[in-house]
Formats: C-alpha cells, structure tokens, sequence
C-alpha cells in the first residue's frame, strides 16, 4: 500500500482495521442489489473517488485492482458513501457483466442460506 491522496477531512473518517483497510460493499445503483463485498485503504478510495472506477485492494495479491480491469467487467461509479462508524463503505456502480469472479452476476448467486 502507498501513500495517499486521498482528502484529509475523508481520511480522518475511517475506522481501519489493522490491515489499514475499509470494508466496501458494492451495490448495483439500479436495482440496489448488492454484488460484492471487497477492501479499500486510502488509496483505493481516493483511485476510485477520481476515476469513478471501483478500484480495490487484493488481499491475497496485495496489489490494487481497478474491477474489469482484465475481465472487462467493469463498474462505473455513480455515489459513494460512508457508513455513520466510518468503517464501511457503500458505492453505487453500474456493473457491466458479472460482478463476481466466478461469473455469476453478484457474489451472493450460488449460496442461499436461509
């Protein structure tokens, strides 16, 4: 992770967790469906406030990843907010394609619990 840019006055809104990391959860901004759960820092959230792309950290590649970047199944960021803890936050995208890796539409498809 590097140093951000990200607006001093967002930045002193978040709760990260020890990672330095922010819980997001993507919503689809038509039906409000929700389609995937990632991590953000810093700088993640500032990519994606001035691109408008969804744009995450990978934990297990410990690199950033802009959504669609290879699959091209991209989100374009319509609004992006922060929960009242400041430890979660919610974007509203249009998602072209699926959302998840698998290819299902949201990453909540395959298991429905109850």
């Amino acid at each position: 992770m590097e140093t951000s840019a990200l607006d001093p006055a967002i930045a002193k809104r978040l709760k990260r967790n020890a990672d330095g990391l922010v819980c997001a959860v993507v919503q689809d901004n038509t039906t409000h469906d929700v389609l995937m759960v990632a991590w953000m820092d810093d700088e993640a959230l500032h990519r994606t406030l001035t691109t408008r792309k969804g744009t995450y950290w990978s934990r297990s590649r410990e690199d950033y990843w802009v959504k669609g970047e290879t699959s091209g199944h991209t989100q374009k960021v319509h609004e992006v907010r922060l929960d009242c803890d400041g430890d979660t936050i919610l974007l509203f995208v249009d998602q072209e394609g699926a959302a998840c890796h698998t290819g299902d539409r949201t990453c909540f498809d395959a298991d429905r619990l109850l």
